[in-house]
């Protein structure tokens, strides 16, 4: 029988932590932010006004991104060629839903996308429909 000619590993002390670079301080004597860049810094809109949007809100596009448009607007608009909801878009740009009402709110006033309400079932099937199924399944 010859020996095994692979060691064994041992399980290796964790790395010490390695030491935070000190915040940069500003000259008013605050600490500058790591991401200064806001969320609604890319929003052109002045007036702060939005439009009435809920998350389930279905947005569509009522044309092709132009070509001197945002990155964020282009995507919207690409995105809402089939109805997609504001929260669906939320998830596929990793925006938040405030951001995303501030870009639908210019593409709405620019006319570039609409937005409708959802489309609501009815909360039950009429019943002669229900009826007429069940008869005939009966007669197959």
């Amino acid at each position: 029988m010859t020996p095994p000619r692979r060691k064994r590993r041992r399980p290796q002390p964790p790395p010490p932590p390695q030491p935070t670079p000190p915040a940069v301080e500003a000259p008013d004597g605050q600490a500058e932010p790591k991401n200064p860049e806001r969320l609604y810094a890319f929003a052109e809109a002045e007036d702060g006004a939005r439009a009435e949007l809920d998350l389930v809100t279905l947005i569509v596009a009522r044309s092709a991104p132009q070509p001197g448009a945002s990155p964020e607007h282009t995507a919207v608009l690409r995105l809402c060629v089939a109805p997609l909801s504001v929260a669906e878009l939320s998830a596929y740009l990793n925006l938040p839903f405030s951001a995303m009402t501030v870009l639908i709110t210019e593409l709405i006033t620019g006319e570039l996308v609409q937005a409708r309400a959802p489309i609501v079932r009815q909360a039950l099937p009429d019943r002669s429909i229900l009826e007429a199924v069940m008869h005939g399944l009966q007669r197959l």
